[in-house]
Parts: structure tokens; sequence; C-alpha cells
């Protein structure tokens, strides 16, 4: 079988197109609200044939996978049988304490795509059921703003990423509304210094309107936000109205290893304030990544760069469907690095 995604404004609309595409003998693999619940995304399944090969399928076969974020993905020639595949994802969701809808989802998606070897499979569901764009390291005409709760890394981030884009040459902007926490200000002041960036602050709308406006010849400006209580109406008013200051994305610092459940509902939030992309951070220190695939689905959010290390010069790295698997297995990324430097291996690249 093989699986292919549909996206509309209604599950209507959606389930029309799955079957004037695939017909009437099409399953429904997963369903997933868009963009903030403007839009769905429906995932079905159908019975390969010669037609659907030449026209339709855009999921590779096994040994043919292809990644656009990262390198070429090599893996081994043998596999596992199917029982030993949904074995093996079952226990690494189970590992990562995944919500019972997700974990569903993975494994109808891995079981329809016919791929054998865990991982490869992995990597195939996590493609059709998230979604991946990493942000742009060139001139930007909004600003991004880092918002999330209490401790989730926003201000780490906000250093990281225009640290990153002082690297690539580009003139940046850094303006903060934490003008209240002890220490908000002078944190993110020691990164900026070093950085020879100048860091406006911000402390209403209006005054983020004029510190945006007086950056305006940056290529790229990030605000970075005080944390704010996901479930406090009145702190989440405040920082809605920030967010209409100007042209600006707001991007949800989240930390790895929270629970799911509660992962899921922090996402749904501020997904209602428009947030639409999640940046998961804490990486190297979470053991148990459920809450972040509870937080993308809960939040129909995208997944942008993660922060993986408390280092700013070590920066940000790029979330895709390989690398979300990677983390979920590390022991599959072990595996493949150990047999990428044995060149006398048989192997088989996709690029």
């Amino acid at each position: 079988m093989r699986l292919k995604s549909f996206y509309a404004k209604t599950m209507t609309e959606a389930m029309q197109m799955v079957r004037d595409t695939l017909g009437e003998d099409a399953v429904i693999v997963a369903t997933r609200e868009e963009n903030g619940g403007k839009a769905v995304r429906v995932t079905a399944a159908v019975e390969q044939s010669d037609h659907y090969e030449e026209e339709f399928a855009y999921l590779p076969a096994r040994g043919e996978l292809s990644d656009t974020t990262d390198e070429g993905l090599m893996f081994e020639e043998d596999t596992d049988s199917e029982s030993e595949m949904l074995e093996k994802l079952t226990d690494v969701m189970l590992r990562h304490a995944v919500p019972e809808e997700i974990i569903d989802q993975i494994i109808s998606c891995a079981t329809v795509i016919g791929l054998e070897q865990a991982d490869i499979a992995l990597i195939a569901a996590l493609e059709h059921l998230f979604s991946y764009k990493t942000l742009p390291v060139k001139p930007e005409a909004k600003a991004y703003m880092l918002v999330g709760q209490p401790g989730a890394g926003k201000t780490l981030a906000v250093a990281k990423l225009a640290t990153r884009a002082v690297m690539n040459d580009l003139r940046v902007a850094v303006i903060t509304t934490d003008t209240v926490r002890a220490g908000g200000y002078e944190q993110l002041a020691a990164f900026t210094k070093l950085l020879n960036v100048k860091l406006r602050r911000a402390s209403n709308p209006q005054e983020l309107r004029d510190a945006i406006e007086a950056s305006s010849s940056a290529d790229q400006i990030f605000i970075d936000t005080a944390g704010t209580n996901p479930f406090n109406t009145d702190e989440m008013r405040v920082l809605a109205k920030l967010m209409t200051a100007g042209n600006i994305e707001p991007i949800l610092a989240m930390p790895a290893g929270a629970d799911a459940d509660e992962s899921g509902e922090i996402a749904r939030a501020y997904a209602t304030l428009g947030v639409t992309k999640m940046m998961p951070t804490r990486l190297d220190i979470a053991r148990r990544l459920g809450g972040l695939l509870a937080a993308a689905h809960c939040g129909s959010l995208i997944f942008a760069d993660a922060s993986n290390t408390p280092k700013v010069a070590d920066g940000l790295i790029g979330m895709s469907p390989k690398r979300l698997a990677y983390l979920l297995m590390p022991e599959a990324a072990k595996k493949q690095k150990r047999e990428s430097v044995q060149p006398q291996k048989e192997t088989v690249f996709a690029g």
C-alpha cells in the first residue's frame, strides 16, 4: 500500500479529495488539524497499482526513502519481519510515553507503508503525520517572537538565533519584552553584547511597535518574551496584544521531557493565539519525547529548529522526519553511524 496526504479547509473537502484521487477503496490512516484548526490534513492509504505508481506515489519504496533536510539516508538491506518491526516501534513509543492516539497513527502508517525496518518505517510515518520547516537564514520582513511558559528556554533560543544570523553576515536586531523578571534583561544583554548587537526593551505593545520600527533596517529581528502561563487568561491576553504589535511570527519554545498530556494542552492553548511553529528545547537532558509529539499533534504545530545544548555557540539543529526518528530511536542512529564508517559493507543510499 502507499500513502498520500491531502490538505483542505474542511474535513468534508479533504474526504472528497481522497475519493476523487484514490477512489472509494482508500483507507483513512490519520487526520490532523492544520493552521490552528483552519485546515485539515488527511492521510489515506490505497493498494498500490501501476496507475497509482505513475500518478500518485510520492513516498519511495524501501531503499529509496529520501530526506530533504539531512544528508542521504543509509541503511542495511536486511530487514525485520513486519511483526518485529511493529513490536520495536511500539516499544519505542511506550518508552517515550507517547499518547495512545499518536501511537495508533504511527503504527497504522508503518503498517500500510509496508516497510519492514523499524527506523525507516518510523521516519516514513513521522514524515506523513507531522510537518517540518526550519527557520530561514536570510533577510526576513517579519520578526520572530519566542513565546512559552516560564523556563522553556526562550532567551537561549533567541541568543542562538541571533548568533546564527550574525555568523551568516546578517544585520540583527534583538528586542526583549521580559522587563519584569529579575535578570531577564541582563541575561540576554550578555549575549547581545558579545555579538555587538543592540538590545532594545519594550514593556508594552506600543513600545514593542516602536522598537520594531527602530529596527527596520535589520535583516532579522528576534523578540524574547516573559514566561507566560498558558492557562492564565490575563497573561495570555497580554501576550496576544504583544503579538499584534507588528509583522510578527510567534514560535513556541517547547521543552522536551514534559508530560505528554500537559504538553498537548499547552500547545493547544498557544495555538489559539495563532502560534503555528514549535521549537523543541532541552533535547540534551530529555529522555522521553512523547510530550513533543503530543504538542505537535494537539496544537497542529510545525517542527522548526531545535535546541539540544545549553551552549549558544553550538547553535540549533534542524528538525526533519529523520532527525526526529533518530531522537526517538538513538540506537538506530548509532547503528547507522557505525555502518557508515565501513566502506566495504554494501549499503543503499537515497539522495
